[in-house]
């Protein structure tokens, strides 16, 4: 079976192709610079020879265009991968924010996107491209299961004390104001691997998230977390 997964940003696109149940991806790629008169694509094929580096300029006018060309990379009569992109099954999706509402993983359904879209208030640069990706894939895989993967979800064990602010209470009530924790799959996978090498599920781990965002998480045990600046204010407490 294989699965796609898509990480759609306001002008780019980037992706990985896994066949299950490998966990190397089969290739991966980066289209740049969507909507400007001169757009990027760098495809990777894996083998074993260390596979092909492809790379593209190319105008693509929306990101319809840009995972078209994706698709037509993928099943090139030389060096694609597939056949038909009919055996794509599964489509993932990253989407930085669930809110509340989300605290796993989602198959998505008309009411998942509704979710999706009434919250681009609270992530405005980031759901309204991750949700334009879905309505791509949708149309571009039709036959395929599309899956949403938030970067909030895996902060929802976060207790009422740990995300609220000493803010007036109508400001969480009625807008939303409150800690809700970014970059949760990285911190997820993070953890998950420290307490693996460590031998022990129920380590306390700080894990640390570098990159054009940064954020750091405190793991209580398998489960139990607290974003890592929220510890003085628990230890007060």
């Amino acid at each position: 079976m294989y699965l796609f997964v898509i990480n759609s940003g306001s002008s780019s696109i980037k992706y990985q192709l896994f066949r299950w149940p490998a966990e190397q991806p089969v290739c991966s790629g980066l289209v740049e610079r969507i909507g400007l008169p001169e757009a990027s694509i760098t495809h990777n094929v894996f083998t074993s020879d260390a596979g092909p580096v492809i790379r593209r300029s190319l105008p693509l006018p929306d990101h319809e265009a840009g995972l078209r060309e994706v698709v037509g990379l993928l099943t090139d009569p030389t060096e694609g991968v597939l056949h038909d992109p009919r055996e794509i099954e599964v489509v993932g999706h990253r989407v930085v924010h669930g809110g509340e509402a989300f605290a796993a993983t989602a198959l998505i359904t008309p009411a998942v996107k509704a979710e999706i879209k009434r919250l681009f208030s609270l992530a405005p640069l980031h759901n309204p491209a991750n949700y334009l990706g879905i309505e791509v894939a949708e149309n571009l895989f039709p036959q395929a299961r599309q899956v949403a993967v938030f970067d909030t979800a895996f902060h929802q064990t976060l207790p009422p004390r740990a995300f609220r602010y000493a803010l007036p209470a109508s400001f969480y009530t009625e807008f939303g104001i409150r800690a809700y924790g970014f970059h949760g799959t990285s911190h997820q996978y993070v953890a998950a691997q420290a307490a693996a090498y460590l031998g022990n599920p129920a380590a306390k781990i700080i894990t640390i998230h570098l990159g054009n965002g940064c954020s750091m998480a405190a793991v209580l045990g398998a489960n139990r977390w607290i974003p890592a600046w929220v510890l003085g204010r628990l230890v007060a407490w």
